[in-house]
């Protein structure tokens, strides 16, 4: 394990080092980004605005899912699309070959080989979010540090369920479009589950599982059904992971190397 943090903090540096070489871009990321978060929230303001408490949520409790959501696109946005989009291209260009010659796991290579700075500004801007709507709600520290476990859950979910679909190219070489429409669907973490209709919130919970990466935590936070949810929470990331990992060695065992 050590070997493999210590690897990761090598990636992760190189890459940081890269990209703060043109700075200017990075500002104008951060610049979009605080765009985007002020759009969301004036978004949710204008449809609590009303009166209407959809689900029964309130909007200070709706912030809170909003703030998990930019915490998951932020991870999306650092650490998933970098890579896993780039699983594709090795399987075109015949680079995979010389990653499953490594003398290191092929499935964390791809997963952790770049890093990207323009994911950080969401984490600040989540965080921010977060910080406001508990204080809203009069939450405490305990609170916050309860949703940790179901938002890593969450992430670990949305990485198993990202890398899986990446796995696919080694038949599929064009999967651009399934991950993107996949991110498409990821929009609708933004809003509570509860305000959509039920058979939308059994798609977004075992079909394609937002609710566990952002409602999920706000829900633990607020202390509602925490032990259900959390437990729920992590059968769902192991067995996923799992099935990721079980998948991605299927999927080689169907890869023609470029060299054969």
């Amino acid at each position: 394990m050590q070997r493999y943090l210590t690897v990761m903090r090598l990636f992760w540096s190189t890459s940081l080092a890269a990209e703060m070489e043109y700075r200017t871009n990075f500002a104008l990321a951060a610049v979009v980004s605080l765009g985007n978060m002020v759009g969301s929230v004036f978004a949710l303001y204008l449809l609590f605005s009303t009166g209407y408490l959809p689900g029964g949520w309130k909007f200070e409790q709706a912030m809170l899912v909003l703030g998990f959501f930019t915490l998951m696109n932020a991870f999306a946005n650092a650490v998933l699309r970098v890579n896993l989009s780039r699983i594709v291209q090795h399987v075109q260009d015949g680079t995979l070959d010389f990653i499953l010659l490594k003398p290191i796991d092929s499935q964390f290579w791809l997963s952790t080989r770049n890093f990207s700075a323009w994911g950080l500004p969401n984490v600040a801007y989540g965080l921010i979010v977060l910080m406001w709507a508990g204080r809203a709600l009069d939450l405490n520290v305990s609170q916050y540090a309860m949703a940790i476990l179901p938002l890593v859950l969450g992430l670990i979910v949305l990485y198993s369920a990202w890398f899986t679909l990446g796995a696919t190219s080694i038949w599929f070489v064009e999967v651009h479009n399934v991950t993107h429409v996949l991110h498409a669907l990821l929009e609708a973490g933004r809003y509570p589950l509860t305000a959509y209709p039920v058979i939308y919130q059994f798609f977004f919970t075992f079909v394609v599982p937002v609710a566990f990466m952002t409602t999920v935590p706000a829900w633990v936070m607020m202390g509602e059904h925490a032990v259900t949810w959390v437990a729920g929470g992590a059968a769902f990331a192991f067995g996923a992971f799992v099935f990721s990992r079980i998948f991605w060695r299927f999927a080689l065992r169907y890869y023609t190397s470029a060299s054969s």
